[in-house]
């Protein structure tokens, strides 16, 4: 169920009458998400923004990040982008979502979650919808799981563009990756969802990294003990030779430069689904996501509310 809600900025003079996006809807958040990211199934082609406009679309996103919708989305209406407010249907909390105002080029560039009503304590990251399958369910699962999250979602099949240019993961030219820098930039710990197939020399259930850094965290610690407290066969990539690591990843070298907390989750086909794995995996990890909900302000908590 959506329903598209009208005129409810106040008025477009004087300080803070920005403070709210013109645009309001009411959805099934969690359906909302997980429809737009299967279009990525279709494989349409997919061109990176150029570099103006992932700038503009830096600037929005840290307007957003800094408590003005409105403003934020003034200035990614130059890149092509919209902010929306939605309210869970389901919940009832509230996120400003940036997306792209209409369907083409710039709606398989991604999408940006950010709760409406709070600070953002901690960030879900999918790069590979549909391609890695099911983790864009995951993804809106686990942020409806705890409070004061934001979810990063790619809009393509990373097959989708020429060469690896669809691969978000692995570019520092997309959309993708302008959002998480803004999130990175404030301290915002991040966890990035993969998925990858069963074979003999992967027999775990998870993979688990901190990127390009090569020691471990202790979020990243606590995640792995708290896998294997529910007997998941988890490989860490910080003592042992792992595959699939993650330490090309680019958002992951980025949070290295920073500082900043970035865990690379790799999971396999039953750790992503419906079953007995897989509620094993989204309760540890929406547990360090709630863990990174009540760790406290990173920064001032920003004023969205109507003036």
């Amino acid at each position: 169920m959506s329903f598209f809600l009208a005129g409810c900025q106040k008025g477009n003079s004087g300080p803070g009458a920005t403070r709210q996006p013109a645009r309001s809807e009411l959805v099934d958040l969690k359906s909302h998400i997980v429809d737009h990211a299967r279009r990525a199934a279709a494989r349409e082609p997919y061109t990176p923004p150029d570099g103006t406009r992932r700038e503009r679309i830096a600037r929005g996103v840290g307007r957003l990040l800094d408590g003005d919708p409105g403003d934020a989305a003034r200035i990614l209406a130059g890149a092509g982008f919209r902010v929306t407010r939605l309210t869970d249907t389901v919940s009832g909390r509230r996120f400003d979502e940036v997306a792209a105002r209409e369907r083409g080029a710039e709606d398989r560039w991604g999408r940006l979650y950010v709760p409406a009503d709070g600070d953002v304590r901690w960030s879900v990251q999918v790069p590979h919808p549909v391609a890695d399958r099911d983790t864009e369910v995951l993804g809106a699962r686990l942020l409806e799981a705890a409070p004061h999250g934001a979810l990063v979602l790619a809009g393509a099949h990373r097959a989708a563009g020429r060469g690896d240019s669809a691969d978000v993961a692995h570019r520092t030219d997309s959309a993708f990756h302008a959002f998480v820098l803004e999130l990175q930039k404030r301290d915002v710990p991040g966890m990035q969802l993969h998925g990858f197939a069963k074979a003999s020399d992967r027999p775990y259930d998870a993979v688990l990294s901190t990127g390009a850094a090569r020691t471990a965290s202790e979020d990243a610690a606590l995640l792995a003990d708290r896998m294997e407290s529910r007997d998941l066969r988890v490989c860490r990539g910080w003592s042992a030779t792992c595959p699939l690591e993650g330490t090309t990843n680019a958002q992951g070298k980025a949070a290295e430069r920073r500082g900043t907390s970035f865990l690379h989750v790799e999971l396999a086909p039953a750790a992503r689904g419906d079953g007995r794995a897989a509620e094993s995996v989204r309760t540890a990890l929406a547990g360090l996501l709630e863990t990174w909900a009540a760790g406290g302000d990173r920064r001032p908590a920003p004023d969205r509310s109507p003036q």
